[in-house]
Formats: structure tokens, C-alpha cells, sequence
């Protein structure tokens, strides 16, 4: 219930800086990025998991100076090796993982010159499973991804000739992105929690 008020709450932000003379703008942006999966057990050794996202934006930037909002529906695919070794039993799996990430970011720019402007943001992040869910580790287990997550963004970037921006950002997980189970240690249950740096490309158009 909580995600859900956030966000209407920055919806209904976004609306009302539309209705007070706001600038809107649309745009496309895409990058790459590396996720750091953490387990709380030692039985897994997974690689950094790697990717890309593209998507649509829009940004709004309401009558106080240096302040926009701005969000996007972005693809987001990553892809890992996963390692384990339970009772001297080794095996690996791949685990890809692909979701629509909505992120809803609070911005605050200030330029340097007429040709460019710097920013930093942070907002929540909410993100939908649209891949498959369920990964087997041969006789041992599974990995089960969550069918949503909710993150926090925080970055800057720069936006030159008032179209192209460039940007970084940490992604920091506030929940548990997945479940491992392992059917020869006493059925324990081991979470595994997914951050991320990304670097991004975008265009207003």
C-alpha cells in the first residue's frame, strides 16, 4: 500500500506541475549496467550480473528554477552465472532475468553554460517480471525471481545542447529479489538482493 501512495503521490505532483505553465519533454534513452547479487549463504558464487534497458521518457520541469521531475518505462534485461557447491555437489545455471523497470526520479539541475546543464536525482524505482520466474539447479534446488521489486535511484548526469544526457546512477534494492532453495541442506531458504550501477544515453527530442 505504501508503493502504491508514493506512487500516485508523485503522479499527482507531476499533473499538478502540468497544469502550472510546466515544460514537457519527451525523449528515448538506453544503457548498460552491472548488478552485484548478494547472498546471505556461501553455497552460491554468482558472477556480476550484466545488461541493458531502452526505453521512452518524459521529463517535467515545473516554474522553480532548477527543479523537474522525470520518469521512464524501460526494458531491462541482465543476465548471470550462478555457481553453487552443496555436499561437494558443484553445478552452474545461467539466470536472465527480464523486467519493465517505471523509475520516477526528483531532479535538480544547474548550468554550467548555454550548452550544458548538470543534474543530480533520486526517486523509487518499481519494476514487473515479464521473463521467466523459475530457474532449476539440477537435483539441488531452485531460484526463483520476485514478480516485482521496488529500488531507490540515485545519481547525475548532464544534459548537453539541451538534448543529449548522459547519466549514471546506483540502483540500491530495498527488498529481496529472489529465493533459493536448496533441497539438500535441511530445505533452507537463502535471498539473494540485486543492486546496480547503470550509465545511461539519452535524447529529448
Amino acid at each position: 500500500m505504501k508503493k502504491i501512495l508514493s506512487l500516485v503521490f508523485m503522479v499527482a505532483a507531476m499533473m499538478y506541475a502540468t497544469s502550472a505553465n510546466a515544460q514537457i519533454k519527451f525523449g528515448l534513452k538506453g544503457g548498460l549496467n552491472v548488478t552485484s547479487m548478494s547472498f546471505s549463504e556461501d553455497v552460491f558464487d554468482a558472477s556480476n550480473k550484466t545488461g541493458f534497458f531502452v526505453g521512452p521518457m518524459v521529463k517535467v520541469t515545473v516554474p522553480i528554477v532548477g527543479l523537474s521531475f522525470d520518469a521512464a518505462a524501460l526494458y531491462d534485461q541482465k543476465e548471470a552465472d550462478v555457481k553453487y557447491n552443496i555436499d561437494d555437489e558443484f553445478g552452474k545455471t545461467n539466470v536472465k532475468q527480464q523486467s519493465i523497470n517505471i523509475p520516477v526520479n526528483v531532479r535538480y539541475g544547474f548550468g554550467l553554460s548555454s550548452l550544458a546543464n548538470v543534474f543530480l536525482f533520486a526517486g523509487p524505482q518499481w519494476g514487473f517480471n515479464v521473463g521467466d520466474k523459475n530457474f532449476d539447479l539440477e537435483k539441488v534446488g531452485n531460484y526463483s525471481l520476485k514478480k516485482s521489486n521496488f529500488s531507490v535511484n540515485v545519481g547525475a548526469g548532464v544534459t548537453l545542447l539541451n538534448h543529449l544526457q548522459v547519466s549514471a546512477n546506483y540502483n540500491i534494492a530495498c527488498g529481496k529479489s529472489a529465493d533459493a532453495s536448496f533441497s539438500k541442506v535441511l530445505e533452507s531458504v537463502d535471498k539473494s538482493r540485486n543492486n546496480s550501477w547503470q550509465i545511461a544515453l539519452g535524447y529529448w527530442f
